[in-house]
């Protein structure tokens, strides 16, 4: 009577990057990745860039072919979302072996970028934007 279907393991992460918050759960696999359901390479419009970010804590340890990415992400666009990708594969790998941490952490893919919209100023347009200057 156990919750889950299978008996794999199972390696969660949270990643987060602007208003993107990623799910990530890596399975013993094949190295196929599925963001909400779909493809991964469909859902980030095969944009090289951005499946590069989701890959980079895999290729880093070289585990790329032997864990399937399952990811549930919400908010923000895609490259917010691939960032939060990128941070939760990694923070799930650590919990697979603490050996892990260092080799990630020197790469850049368990510090959280910290860079947000800022929030809108009174007397002001947006956040920086002033209204325009009357002389008379």
């Amino acid at each position: 009577m156990s919750s889950s279907t299978s008996n794999a393991v199972v390696y969660r992460g949270t990643g987060r990057r602007k208003t993107a918050v990623a799910r990530v759960r890596l399975i013993p696999g094949s190295g196929s990745i599925t963001i909400n359901g779909r493809p991964g390479d469909h859902y980030l419009n095969f944009n090289p860039a951005y499946l590069a970010a989701v890959k980079a804590p895999l290729q880093t340890l070289g585990l790329n072919e032997k864990y399937d990415v399952i990811v549930n992400v919400t908010g923000g666009g895609l490259t917010g979302q691939a960032d939060a990708i990128k941070q939760g594969a990694a923070r799930a790998l650590c919990e697979l072996s603490s050996d892990n941490r260092k080799p990630l952490k020197t790469e850049g893919h368990l510090s959280r970028d910290p860079r947000a919209k800022e929030r809108r100023k009174y007397g002001l347009k947006k956040a920086r934007k002033a209204p325009q200057y009357s002389k008379r």
